[in-house]
């Protein structure tokens, strides 16, 4: 059954309600699980995601400091949520709500990174579309050295502005 819709040039794939992608990551990033529904949506098949970074998903509206913020949480051992405008194999696309936590080991150190993706609302996702522009357009302006930063900068002013941390914003949209 194909879950998509047009939407202008790019293919959107829209989540169910009762979907959630399943991914899991070595250290470096590298993909060593996909549950089905992952590899449905990415268009990939299983082989050709093990091994993969998982930014193989990664779509370029994605500001690059939202990613700084997802590894520098994950760093810190917390976990992190996001709204993530992920890029399909075909070129398509498809939003998430990502939770991501770090995995551990037996010897109760980090060992990978464990990610579970849900349906994210409509509402969620046209609250960050224009703050992930305004984060894309600081890391274009700045260049690519300092991207990151710079976006991640403006994510905060915007956070500090309306007097939140960006845990209680992404959980409040």
């Amino acid at each position: 059954m194909n879950h998509s819709q047009t939407a202008g040039k790019q293919r959107e794939r829209v989540m169910r309600e009762d979907d959630f992608l399943v991914s899991k990551t070595d250290l470096k990033g590298r993909i060593t699980y996909g549950n089905r529904i992952f590899i449905e949506f990415s268009g990939y098949s299983e082989a050709e995601l093990l091994g993969a970074q998982h930014n193989i998903v990664r779509h370029p509206d994605m500001p690059r400091g939202v990613f700084k913020f997802l590894w520098d949480t994950l760093q810190a051992k917390q976990e992190c949520f996001a709204y993530v405008k992920n890029r399909s194999k075909d070129g398509g696309f498809y939003w998430v709500f990502a939770n991501v936590t770090p995995s551990y080991a037996a010897d109760g150190k980090v060992d990978g990174y464990f990610s579970v993706r849900r349906k994210p609302r409509a509402s969620a996702i046209a609250a960050v579309t224009g703050l992930y522009r305004q984060m894309l357009e600081e890391e274009n302006r700045v260049g690519s050295k300092d991207a990151c930063g710079a976006s991640l900068a403006l994510l905060n002013n915007a956070l500090a502005q309306q007097g939140v941390s960006y845990e209680s914003f992404i959980l409040s949209i």
